[in-house]
């Protein structure tokens, strides 16, 4: 995982951020973009130790990337008991702000075992929602009231330099899938067309129609019968 870049000197915050979002658009794939991301607010937002960012699905919570084990530690707990300042950040509101999470009210069960993570204060940041696919950054720290003002200001500024980095590689990442799907199913069509003496359209409807009754993704049977030369009914 790349580091946090080292701050130039005399270097703003507007200056810093700047960079940061070319070099988070400079990253290969999302996994790369959000390795850097966390290390990143980790390093940059007042009163962080650590930083994780919590995707949620059908509301079960895991961290698809973090700077240490308590972030994910937090993440997972959060999965267990079914309630959080991330659940509440990405279902609710914008930004949570936990000034001591073993006290806080808001979250009875997660407050009573919070000593399990050894994390007390924690800023959730929403950083995208997709359909299901929903997204947040969250900095931590073992410190209570870790964070202020100027923590929140820092944050929110981050969380848009960095979900635009984040659609931005997907994006390329989604597009890179289909042309290779797209190569594959033209594969096998290739193999159908030459071992069956059949039209285009008849190969692909073979590979749909096995598709289906077989319940498997398209780009998998083609995937399979390119590399295999079987087609597995």
């Amino acid at each position: 995982m790349s580091g946090e870049s080292v701050r130039e000197p005399g270097e703003g915050l507007e200056q810093r951020l700047a960079r940061l979002a070319l070099e988070l658009h400079a990253e290969e794939s999302p996994q790369a973009v959000m390795d850097r991301v966390v290390a990143a607010a980790a390093a940059l937002v007042p009163g962080a130790e650590d930083a994780t960012l919590t995707r949620v699905r059908a509301r079960r919570v895991f961290s698809a990337a973090a700077s240490g084990e308590r972030g994910r530690g937090l993440d997972e707990l959060q999965d267990q008991v079914g309630q959080g300042p991330c659940l509440d950040t990405l279902f609710h509101q914008e930004v949570t702000h936990v000034a001591d999470l073993s006290t806080d009210e808001r979250w009875p069960e997660l407050a009573a075992r919070a000593g399990e993570v050894d994390l007390r204060s924690m800023l959730c940041f929403r950083l995208y929602v997709a359909g299901d696919n929903l997204g947040a950054l969250d900095v931590v720290s073992g410190v209570p009231g870790a964070f202020g003002e100027e923590s929140e200001e820092v944050g929110q500024l981050f969380v848009a330099h960095a979900a635009s980095a984040l659609a931005a590689s997907e994006q390329v990442e989604n597009l890179r899938v289909a042309v290779v799907s797209r190569d594959v199913i033209g594969q096998a069509k290739g193999i159908l067309m030459e071992r069956h003496k059949i039209t285009a359209d008849q190969a692909f409807a073979l590979l749909s129609r096995v598709s289906q009754e077989s319940n498997r993704k398209l780009r998998d049977v083609a995937d399979e019968l390119a590399a295999t030369g079987r087609l597995r009914r």
